[in-house]
């Protein structure tokens, strides 16, 4: 059977469980609809889908085991002539008309076999279903709308809006793959391909006169030796472009994977107004010129492993969890925001010296003062309560114990002990409370109401806002070395 969604949602069209007939249809009545046809799910793969998937030298997608990839003696994918191309064609409508439906007929249907499903069958169910030819049809088109992310898997949206803005994309691939100058580029990569188009498409460096290069410099491909590839693109960086289009909305997406062995993570609600709610708490903290600079660098540092933001449950707020914080929650260790040098060589003009000066503070923003403001970002919107305030307050707290350390008798390093081994490191409110009471014993009488509040503060935070509280003010103790 299929895994039971987080939660109830409503996603399919019909009564049988077939995910990739399902999105076939939605599909096939949006584009009837939009572009006044009446294509049955077999006419709309004719003269659609085969003409733009497969009637061509370079495929846009590979079906295992398909009439399409099964090649007589001598033949190869990129010298068939049309006539071999439609010999397959009509190969496929064969075996639909006899009946034939397992994964090599139907996309993502069972692989054939008379006792059990293959280990490698997917997106199936152990119901003993029934699927008409047009079925058959539609579950290509469906399987032609999977959205690949990096991670190893595929999202499929019910959605009208989503799915028609996917099929626009095909025919931008097509067009690549039958451009003379782009001859090493990949046939076969659909989904990764879906990927990046929508999350381009969907996004604010989106222009109606892009071309190749316009995408190449978005890093939407990589060389390799011999090949030009479609990277596949990170799950929160398309998350963050879709919810440009959908912002106050939140849509079930259908997450799995097809391969050597096929898995199935279920039904979870892409919940696209969280995302707009980082994007909102960036802006008022850092500006809006800021967080419109930086949203290349921090839309790829958001979000854990798709596996992961699934086992979640749902994905939000908590799924964006930025790469690399984790470490933060688990030790003393202090983050290190200190400004980078750059030290001047003996031989340099000045002019050399300014272009080395630019490149490493370049730098220094990308490493350090991006992944700070993506942090505290992440930091600051989990927290449950008082968000705006804790932002300015964390900065006033940091900037109280680094005065308390640095006002230490020359020479010793009890306060650094305290602050680092002790405070910082605290798991529990207990911990901390113990260390904050060792400060107060001693910190100048003008500070003392600062650490007081801060111990207030502590006991009324449950115990998973004290985990984030303590992170950030890791993060603004940090950031207040590094201006100091």
């Amino acid at each position: 059977m299929l895994p039971e969604p987080k939660k109830p949602v409503n996603f399919y069209k019909s009564d049988k469980p077939m995910i990739t007939v399902n999105i076939g249809r939605t599909f096939l009545k949006t584009y009837n609809q939009k572009y006044n046809k009446s294509f049955s799910a077999k006419e709309f793969f004719e003269q659609e889908y085969f003409e733009l998937f497969f009637n061509h030298s370079k495929y846009l997608q590979w079906p295992t085991n398909s009439p399409f990839v099964q090649m007589k003696k001598g033949q190869k994918p990129h010298l068939l002539k049309n006539e071999d191309r439609l010999e397959k064609l009509e190969n496929l409508h064969s075996k639909i008309s006899d009946g034939e439906q397992d994964a090599s007929i139907a996309m993502g249907f069972p692989a054939s076999e008379v006792k059990e499903y293959a280990t490698t069958s997917g997106l199936i169910t152990d119901l003993d279903l029934t699927f008409d030819n047009d079925e058959i049809y539609l579950s290509w088109i469906g399987s032609g709308l999977s959205i690949g992310v990096a991670g190893g898997f595929s999202i499929l949206f019910d959605q009208p809006d989503i799915l028609l803005q996917t099929y626009e994309g095909w025919k931008v691939y097509r067009k690549f793959l039958n451009d003379p100058t782009l001859g090493r580029l990949s046939g076969n990569k659909i989904t990764s391909w879906n990927g990046q188009w929508l999350s381009y498409s969907f996004s604010k460096d989106y222009r109606e006169e892009f071309d190749y290069a316009s995408l190449d410099n978005l890093g939407v491909f990589k060389i390799d030796k011999t090949d030009i590839v479609i990277a596949t693109v990170k799950w929160s960086k398309l998350f963050f472009n879709l919810s440009t289009k959908f912002p106050d909305t939140t849509y079930t997406g259908y997450v799995f994977s097809l391969g050597q062995t096929n898995k199935t993570l279920g039904f979870f609600p892409f919940k696209f107004q969280q995302a707009r709610k980082i994007i909102t708490f960036y802006k008022q903290l850092f500006g809006e010129n800021a967080a419109m600079k930086d949203a290349g660098y921090y839309e790829n540092l958001y979000g854990i492993h798709i596996r992961r933001a699934c086992e979640l449950g749902a994905i939000g707020i908590q799924a964006l969890e930025p790469e690399g914080l984790r470490k933060y929650f688990q030790n003393d260790k202090i983050p290190n925001l200190k400004k980078a040098a750059s030290p001047r060589k003996g031989n340099q003009t000045e002019e050399e010296y300014d272009a080395q000066t630019k490149t490493v503070e370049e730098k220094d923003y990308e490493n350090k003062i991006i992944p700070f403001r993506t942090y505290k970002t992440w930091l600051l919107a989990m927290i449950t309560k008082n968000k705006e305030e804790l932002s300015d307050y964390t900065q006033q707290v940091a900037k109280a114990i680094y005065e308390y350390r640095e006002a230490d008798k020359k020479g010793s390093k009890k306060r650094a002990n305290i602050v680092q081994n002790q405070l910082f490191a605290s798991k529990t409110k207990k911990g901390f409370l113990e260390a904050l009471t060792e400060i107060i014993s001693e910190v100048d009488s003008e500070k003392l109401q600062i650490f007081k509040d801060l111990r207030d503060r502590i006991h009324l935070m449950n115990n998973e806002d004290f985990g984030y509280f303590v992170v950030l003010l890791k993060f603004d103790y940090a950031y207040q070395e590094r201006v100091s």
